[in-house]
């Protein structure tokens, strides 16, 4: 957006606010000033950035004071300013040269923006809440803000119920574990007794079993 300056006022604050600015010193009567008028509008619209680079009409007529704190004698003539500084002189209907001397500044405020940017995060002190919202957690407090609560009774306490726990489960006495081991469990696998025999002959009637400890007669080897 292409502003036209009228006042003098106007213009010092337009100087003092923008990094750069691209001015056309015109005239009404001056045809080279109609001519290159479409170039400057379309690289007004291109390039303008509020507060960076703006783009302003001066009509000499009407701003005569503006135009001789210049030195401006000839129409059309451009100049650019950096922070209220003239930094190029192009005078005459020359597009390409206008062209060039606006995109040379272009380039100019992006590397001031660059330069000047700075990082706009918050700073963190130690011992600073989280951001997250979550309690933090401090030395003698619990979560929640509220202090501990350590007194001697407390401590006692707690010696007390630990050592109690330890003894009960100590000596504590476990029946369903005891009756599950027991030899009159019919449901432990352990191995049957041996069947017992009697005159001589083996469970079932059959004849020749052996007497206590694995031995055998001669009696016992006639009746097999």
């Amino acid at each position: 957006m292409t502003v036209r300056i009228s006042s003098s006022n106007e213009w010092q604050r337009i100087l003092g606010s923008s990094t750069i600015v691209v001015t056309d010193f015109y005239a009404d009567w001056c045809g080279p000033c109609k001519m290159i008028a479409p170039t400057f509008e379309s690289l007004s619209t291109k390039y303008s950035k509020p507060g960076r680079i703006t783009f302003c009409k001066v009509d000499v007529d009407n701003q005569q004071p503006i135009a001789q704190s210049h030195g401006v004698s000839a129409m059309p003539t451009f100049l650019i300013f950096k922070n209220g500084s003239v930094i190029e002189t192009i005078r005459g209907a020359n597009p390409p040269a206008l062209t060039a001397a606006v995109e040379k500044a272009v380039k100019l405020a992006g590397a001031s923006a660059a330069s000047g940017a700075s990082f706009t995060s918050p700073g963190r002190t130690l011992g600073a809440g989280s951001s997250s919202g979550r309690p933090v957690r401090r030395s003698g407090q619990a979560f929640g803000g509220r202090p501990w609560n350590v007194t001697p009774f407390h401590f006692f306490n707690a010696i007390l119920t630990f050592f109690g726990l330890y003894f009960v489960s100590l000596f504590s006495f476990d029946p369903y574990k005891a009756a599950e081991s027991s030899q009159f469990n019919l449901n432990n696998p352990r191995a049957p007794p041996a069947p017992i025999s009697t005159n001589g002959q083996k469970a079932g009637g059959q004849s020749g079993a052996a007497r206590p400890g694995g031995v055998r007669t001669l009696a016992d080897l006639g009746g097999s």
